[in-house]
């Protein structure tokens, strides 16, 4: 795979030569830098380590600022990609030039985190009858049996947490590529709050 850290700056609209209008993401790549490599032969599998927003030593522990080698300063937000498809060696960067002939992209980010939901709002449940009486409006319904074995299975939909999980949008359409303010406009819209990191890869269905 190829790919590179992002972050989603928001969302706007761009008119094309015909005046056709479309909606956009705007994702800035800041350079991504190679912190180190793992071999199969040491580490059991193939992957490059990579880093991206330079950040203050002061602000990481020394744990942290002992995975940084010497000559390359710490960054922000540090991710694996394995079997990268391009050869870097520890210390280069790369960014935008990986997509200048790509016209699809996956986008990998993390969705906006809605706390603790019903199964209506959460399965999109129908609900009960909304008639005076009733007693069973929102609720979840059966979730056991009435014969052994007495128990609630795993997997059954009922409330709880909604949202701020891992989501990816395959197939997006590249709008423009701008290397001078290093951001990458795509169609549609794509997880994740505002200023959150995605990772943005060539898309594999293409």
């Amino acid at each position: 795979m190829i790919g590179v850290i992002g972050r989603k700056i928001g969302m706007t609209q761009v008119f094309d030569e015909s005046g056709k209008l479309t909606p956009v993401t705007v994702i800035k790549v800041e350079p991504n830098v190679v912190l180190a490599q793992r071999e199969m032969e040491k580490h059991g599998y193939k992957a490059l380590v990579v880093g991206t927003t330079p950040a203050k030593e002061k602000a990481l522990t020394k744990p942290e600022l002992g995975q940084f080698v010497e000559g390359v300063a710490p960054q922000r937000l540090v991710l694996e990609f394995r079997n990268f498809e391009k050869d870097c060696k520890v210390g280069e960067s790369f960014g935008l030039e990986l997509f200048e002939n790509t016209g699809f992209v996956d986008v990998s980010g993390v969705s906006k985190g809605k706390g603790f939901q019903g199964v209506m709002r959460r399965y999109n449940f129908k609900g009960g009858e909304e008639t005076h009486g009733s007693k069973f409006h929102r609720e979840p319904g059966s979730t056991g049996q009435s014969t052994t074995p007495r128990k609630t299975f795993k997997g059954v939909k009922l409330p709880g947490h909604m949202g701020r999980e891992k989501v990816t949008i395959l197939n997006l359409r590249i709008v423009k590529v701008d290397q001078e303010n290093q951001v990458v406009l795509v169609k549609g819209a794509i997880p994740g709050a505002r200023n959150s990191y995605v990772i943005v890869r060539h898309a594999v269905k293409r």
